[in-house]
C-alpha cells in the first residue's frame, strides 16, 4: 500500500500499529524534501507486510529505503539498537540481525541490553560490508563485487551467518559468488586478493585466499608467460635485426585484443604477504624460474625503483617496508646465473646498502654478482658511499669483495671473462680517479687486481696508465715518492705506441718513469727495424719470383698462340686445295692428267705436312690401272 498523506494525519497511522502490530512501516521523505517544507507537503509511506519478501513489494521497498542516504530500516520502534563499528554509526533490528547471525543471537540471549558494539568491536568489517550485511538481514537484494565479496565474507563468517542458523544465509550466497566470479578469472582472482588485505587473516582461516592462490597458479602453470617475459628473452644479439628480435617477442596482438584477461592485472600490485606467498607456493609447484624472475624484477620495480631517491627526508614506515621487500626478494631470487641482469642485481644492491638491510641480504646479492661480472658496466660498479664516516665518493671495499668473489668462483677456460673484468677495472679505475677523497691505497689495491687478472694475456698497459694520468691531475699534492709509488703499477713495456708517445711528453708523470718509457719505446724501435727490413726484403724478393714467373707464363703463352695461328694456316691452306681438287674431277679432265693431278695434289700435301722423304713415297698412294687382254 502506497499513499500520500499530509503530516497532520500522521497520529492515524497509530492505529495501524495498533490494529496490525506484525506489520512494518517504513516512512522515507522524498529526495527535494526539506525539514522546513514537513508541514506543507506530503509524505511518502510504505507499509510493508510480512509478505513483504515477495519481488513486487521488496523491490519498491528497496527502491524507496536507499534512494534516501538517512533512512534506516525499522520492524519495531523498541527493537533496533546502534552499533558503532569501523568509525560509524549502525542502526539495525535486533530481530532480523539474530535470525540471520548466530552470534548475535547469542550474545542476546545472554544480555539482551548490553551494548554490542563492544562485542563486536573486533569484527573484519569496514562500512561499505557492514552495510551490505544490515540489507541481507533486512531482506533487501545486495551487490557483490570483486571488490567486495572477500570481505563480507569474512564478516559472514564471524557473525555465524550460515546454513546451519538459517537457509541461504549470507555466507552460502558469498561462497558461491566467489567460486563462480572470482577463481574463474586471472583479473578477478588479483582483484580479490587486494581487497582482503585488511582482512588477510580471516581469509587465510577461510580459506579464501589458498583458492585464489591455487586458481592463479593453476593458470600460471598453462600459460608461463602470465608472469612476465623472461630475461633471456628481452636480451637482443647485436647481430640479430631489430624486426625481427621485436617481433619475436612481442605479444600477440590478436590474443591481447580478443582476450580480455590478458596482463590487465599483476601481481606486482600485490602487497608483499600476499605476493611472497605466492611466489613461494609457484617454487613448490615448480613454475618455471626464468618467469618467477621476471616477475620479481617487475614487482621490484613498481615497489622499490619507482619511488623518488632514498635520503633521511624519507618516512621511517616506508624505509622499513622498502627494506622488507628488498630482503624477501634477495631471499626468493633463483640462484641460477643469467637467470636476471647484472644491471638489475646492481641496482637492488645499492638499496640494500642506502636501506641497511641485513648483511646476510648484501652478501648475497654480492656473490650473485660475482658470477655474472663479466656482464657489468662501470655504471653499475659506480656505487654511492652510505654514512657520515665514509669519505670517499664511491663505496670502492664492495667492489673490493664483488671482485674477490668473481676471481675466487672463476672456473672457465675461457680467459674472455677475465679479459673483460680487467678492462672492467680499469675503466672504474679511471672513473673513480676523479674523486680527490680516493685514498691512493685503495687506488693501488684495486690496480693490483687488474694487473693480476691481465697477466698471461695480451692485453695492453693503456687502461691503466690512463686511470694514473687522471689521478696525477686531480691529486697535485703529490710527493715525489708518493708519484713514483703510484707509478709501480704501469708495465711500460705493455703500453702502446701511442701511449708511449703521450707519455713521454706528460709532465705529470715522475722523471724516472718517462725515462723509462723513452727506453722503452727505443728498444722497441730497435727490434722493429731489422723486422720491417727483413719483411721489405722477403717482399722484394717474393716480388721478383712473381715476376719471373709471369714472365715464363707469358713466353708459353704466346708460343702457344703462335703454335695455333700456324695450324691454323696450314688447315684453311688444305681447304683450299681440296676445294681446287673438286673442281678439277667436276670438270672431267683426262685420266693421265687426273692421275697426275691426283699425285701432284697428294704430294703436295705431304709435303706440307712434312711427310714426303722420297720419290717412292710419293707414288706409294697411286694405284696402277689394270691392263685386260684384248
Amino acid at each position: 500500500m502506497n499513499s500520500s498523506v499530509p503530516a497532520k494525519t500522521l497520529t492515524g497511522l497509530c492505529s495501524i500499529l495498533v490494529a496490525k502490530p506484525k506489520s512494518l512501516i517504513f516512512i522515507s521523505l522524498s529526495p527535494s524534501s526539506t525539514a522546513r517544507h514537513l508541514r506543507h507537503r506530503p509524505l511518502d509511506v510504505v507499509v510493508a507486510h510480512p509478505e513483504a519478501e515477495k519481488k513486487g513489494y521488496h523491490e519498491m521497498a528497496a527502491k524507496k529505503g536507499i534512494e534516501c542516504p538517512t533512512w534506516r530500516p525499522r520492524s519495531k520502534l523498541t527493537s533496533e539498537i546502534q552499533l558503532h563499528l569501523c568509525g560509524s554509526l549502525f542502526t539495525l533490528d535486533k530481530e532480523l540481525l539474530a535470525l540471520k547471525s548466530a552470534k548475535i543471537a547469542k550474545l542476546l540471549q545472554k544480555n539482551p541490553h548490553e551494548d554490542l558494539s563492544l562485542q563486536l568491536r573486533d569484527i573484519p568489517a569496514d562500512q561499505e560490508s557492514m552495510e551490505l550485511v544490515g540489507r541481507f538481514c533486512h531482506g533487501f537484494e545486495i551487490n557483490l563485487s570483486t571488490e567486495n565479496v572477500v570481505r563480507v565474507a569474512c564478516v559472514a563468517q564471524y557473525l555465524g551467518m550460515t546454513d546451519s542458523h538459517c537457509p541461504n544465509n549470507l555466507l552460502r550466497k558469498t561462497i558461491s559468488f566467489f567460486e563462480q566470479q572470482i577463481i574463474t578469472s586471472w583479473n578477478n582472482s588479483i582483484k580479490a586478493l587486494k581487497s582482503a588485505e585488511n582482512v588477510l587473516q580471516q581469509a587465510l582461516h577461510l580459506g579464501l585466499i589458498d583458492y585464489c592462490v591455487q586458481s592463479i597458479i593453476s593458470k600460471v602453470l598453462d600459460n608461463p608467460r602470465l608472469l612476465g617475459e623472461p630475461i633471456k628473452n628481452l636480451i637482443s644479439d647485436d647481430d640479430d635485426d631489430s624486426v625481427e628480435n621485436e617481433k619475436a617477442f612481442r605479444p600477440n596482438a590478436r590474443r591481447k585484443l580478443f582476450d580480455i584477461d590478458w596482463k590487465s592485472e599483476d601481481l606486482a600490485t600485490l602487497s608483499l604477504r600476499l605476493y611472497a606467498h605466492i611466489i613461494q607456493t609457484m617454487i613448490q609447484h615448480q613454475v618455471p624460474q626464468e618467469y618467477l624472475a621476471a616477475n620479481m624484477c617487475q614487482y621490484a620495480k613498481t615497489w622499490i625503483f619507482s619511488n623518488e631517491k632514498i635520503g633521511d627526508d624519507m618516512p621511517t614506515y616506508k624505509t622499513n617496508s622498502q627494506r622488507e621487500i628488498v630482503e624477501a626478494l634477495v631471499r626468493l631470487l633463483p640462484n641460477q646465473r643469467d637467470i636476471v641482469s647484472c644491471a638489475f642485481l646492481f641496482e637492488l644492491l645499492k638499496f640494500a646498502i642506502a636501506l641497511d638491510a641485513t648483511p646476510e641480504c648484501k652478501n648475497g646479492l654480492e656473490i650473485r654478482i660475482g658470477k655474472q661480472l663479466d656482464q657489468a658496466t662501470v655504471k653499475d660498479l659506480l656505487i654511492p658511499s652510505q654514512g657520515y664516516a665514509k669519505d670517499e665518493q664511491y663505496d670502492t671495499e664492495c667492489v673490493r669483495r664483488i671482485l674477490k668473489n668473481f676471481y675466487c668462483n672463476y672456473t672457465g677456460p675461457d680467459p674472455t671473462a677475465l679479459n673483460l673484468v680487467a678492462e672492467l677495472i680499469d675503466e672504474f679505475l679511471a672513473e673513480i680517479s676523479a674523486d680527490i677523497d680516493l685514498k691512493l691505497s685503495t687506488f693501488l689495491e684495486i690496480a693490483d687486481m687488474s694487473i693480476a687478472a691481465s697477466s698471461g694475456t695480451q692485453r695492453t698497459s693503456d687502461g691503466i696508465y690512463r686511470a694514473i694520468d687522471v689521478y696525477l691531475d686531480k691529486h697535485r699534492h703529490l710527493t715525489e715518492f708518493e708519484r713514483e709509488k703510484l707509478c709501480k703499477v704501469l708495465d711500460c713495456n705493455k703500453l702502446s705506441a701511442e701511449a708511449c708517445e703521450h707519455a713521454a711528453q706528460n709532465e705529470r708523470l715522475p722523471v724516472r718513469v718517462v725515462v723509462q718509457v723513452l727506453f722503452v719505446a727505443q728498444l722497441k724501435l730497435r727490434e722493429a727495424i731489422p723486422k720491417e727490413v727483413q719483411v721489405s726484403d722477403g717482399r722484394l724478393l717474393k716480388m721478383e719470383e712473381e715476376e719471373d714467373d709471369g714472365m715464363r707464363m707469358s713466353c708459353g703463352e704466346e708460343e702457344v698462340r703462335a703454335e695455333i695461328v700456324k695450324m691454323g694456316s696450314k688447315v684453311m691452306e688444305l681447304e683450299k686445295e681440296c676445294h681446287v681438287m673438286r673442281s678439277e674431277m667436276q670438270r672431267g679432265g683426262g685420266c693421265s692428267g687426273v692421275k697426275r693431278k691426283k699425285v701432284s695434289m697428294w704430294k703436295e700435301m705431304k709435303r706440307k705436312f712434312g711427310c714426303v722423304t722420297s720419290m717412292h713415297d710419293c707414288n706409294c698412294h697411286v694405284k696402277k690401272k689394270k691392263v685386260h687382254p684384248r
